[in-house]
């Protein structure tokens, strides 16, 4: 069966290319002759070894761990006179399943992203990651301040020459004549933008990519995460909302639109479907001021879950999903860096610039610089279409940090884009929303475990526990879709009791490509099988 042999393909099967020794020796000598490039080290890692950075890679300060025995390489290159980046490969030993996957990072930080790579090479692809020029955690732009050199690299540069030299590597070092049989990608939030990004620059750079909550809209994600803050600011203004009161909005949104989409089960499975009636929030008489909102902070509730329209009706962003948690935007009088670093650090470029004074007309300058070349937005992916490439992409819809109406936004202007051309997107590009969940990861309730890139579970290496396959793991289906051309009609996502796999399952759902849905049909809730995608017309 085919569906049998792509799993035993990715997770068992080993190559039978010769592997050239693990050492700084061989790794210097192969890149002779290339006076930007320096090799960093070179270490053997054992059978069920770590390695990291942990006490230098700030985005990730922690190591991969339970390794296959592997080659674990680092690599600087000079990308101008002023900037340079670094990346990481892992090489397995015996285990190589002749197919090469990068992965990407999160926000504004580098690092080498060496846990997501541990993860990726049990299932036996030789693994890439690069800091992107710099090692700072997610909100800290601070390292692109008056250095556009530094900001090219993050947005794209750094990535594209990692992918290339990486390949180049590998092919060297395994000694396959025929070269690496299948290129991946899988990465969530900067990680999603910096996948599409690359098939949009450069189509022949991977034969399928996994990418969630793509931060695509480089500017106007930081525009809106910015906007959305001083809707809340400041705390002395009549239209501020405590935090106290979120957990109260949230439920009254559950209550609302749980019903509506055909399930009581404690999860909303259509925010967009939910005719929400927001003036039940409101304070009900001067003796109710618990838990809801007056007239002033019924208005900065509804701007925060509606579209930003700016000028001459400019659609500025998309809103938030009904039910996301206003708190990561709304909590704090000390906004994050995600919201004015991109206009403090990179288009002003003064530390000093007055985020409270913020308008559209700042949106307008940034988007007239575009930082880095960092926005995601060519929206004709036919190149990539062409040479065979498949696109997965998911997003949570319960996601705070970025707006899940993004995604669905630039699934629409794709198909605006190719639909005209006669493609249909089915056949190479695939959306699943996934109820409930959070950025890139986790959901209190609803089954949100897919196996992609920057999500964990306790207890696991890697995939699925119990169902390592193409229906359930996401890095298994693209493959399936690239090498067998079945494409997936579904995704069964897992919640596991704790999001600890030794302790079970507590449910399964299938999630199910965008814009079908999934309904339920009849017996336990908890079983994926007692559900079906369907069209809503």
């Amino acid at each position: 069966m085919h569906h049998s042999f792509i799993i035993a393909l990715a997770i068992l099967a080993g190559s039978a290319a010769v592997v050239a020794e693990c050492t700084a020796e061989y790794f210097i000598g192969i890149l002779e002759g290339r006076p930007e490039i320096t090799v960093n080290f070179v270490e053997a890692v054992p059978q069920n070894g770590s390695f990291g950075q942990a006490e230098t890679d700030i985005p990730f300060p922690f190591n991969a761990t339970n390794l296959p025995a592997l080659c674990a390489v680092g690599i600087n290159v000079k990308s101008s006179e002023n900037s340079s980046y670094n990346f990481g490969l892992f090489l397995p030993d015996t285990t190589w399943n002749d197919r090469f996957m990068t992965t990407g990072n999160g926000g504004f930080g580098g690092g080498i992203n060496w846990p997501d790579m541990g993860m990726l090479s049990q299932y036996g692809f030789a693994t890439m990651s690069t800091d992107t020029g710099h090692s700072s955690d997610a909100g800290d732009g601070t390292w692109g301040l008056n250095a556009p050199e530094s900001v090219i690299d993050w947005a794209h540069r750094a990535m594209h020459g990692s992918i290339v030299l990486s390949k180049s590597i590998i092919n060297t070092y395994y000694s396959i004549t025929d070269g690496i049989k299948y290129s991946y990608y899988a990465g969530c939030s900067t990680g999603g933008r910096q996948g599409l990004k690359e098939v949009q620059l450069y189509p022949d750079s991977f034969d399928g990519i996994s990418v969630g909550a793509p931060a695509w809209w480089t500017v106007h994600l930081a525009a809106n995460t910015l906007q959305q803050g001083l809707y809340n600011l400041p705390e002395s203004d009549p239209k501020h909302i405590d935090p106290s009161i979120f957990p109260a909005i949230v439920a009254e949104i559950e209550k609302q639109c749980d019903p509506q989409d055909g399930m009581i089960d404690g999860i909303i499975s259509d925010p967009y479907g939910c005719n929400f009636n927001y003036e039940a929030l409101l304070c009900k008489g001067s003796s109710d001021t618990t838990g809801c909102l007056t007239q002033a902070q019924l208005k900065t509730i509804y701007k925060f879950y509606s579209p930003w329209v700016d000028a001459n009706e400019t659609y500025v962003f998309p809103p938030m999903a009904l039910g996301t948690d206003p708190g990561f935007a709304m909590g704090s009088s000390k906004l994050s860096g995600l919201s004015y670093g991109l206009f403090s650090w990179w288009v002003y470029n003064n530390t000093e610039w007055d985020y409270t004074k913020f308008t559209f007309s700042d949106v307008q300058f940034a988007d007239s610089i575009n930082p880095g070349g960092a926005t995601a937005d060519n929206f004709d992916l036919s190149p990539f279409k062409e040479r065979g490439g498949k696109i997965l992409k998911y997003h949570g819809a319960a996601d705070a940090l970025i707006p899940t109406g993004s995604s669905v936004y630039f699934y629409k202007q794709v198909a605006q884009t190719l639909m005209p051309k006669g493609i249909d997107l089915d056949d190479f590009y695939r959306f699943f929303l996934i109820p409930g969940m959070n950025h890139c990861s986790g959901s209190t309730l609803a089954p949100w475990y897919i196996a992609s890139a920057s999500q964990s579970l306790d207890g696991a290496t890697h995939s699925v526990p119990g169902f390592e396959d193409a229906d359930h793991d996401i890095i298994l289906a693209m493959m399936r879709w690239v090498e067998e051309g079945t494409a997936p009609d579904q995704l069964i996502a897992t919640k596991f009791i704790n999001d600890t796999a030794t302790l079970g399952i507590q449910s399964q759902r299938p999630l199910c490509p965008y814009p079908k849905q999934a309904k339920y049909i009849e017996g336990d809730l908890n079983l994926s099988g007692n559900w079906e995608c369907r069209n809503l017309y």
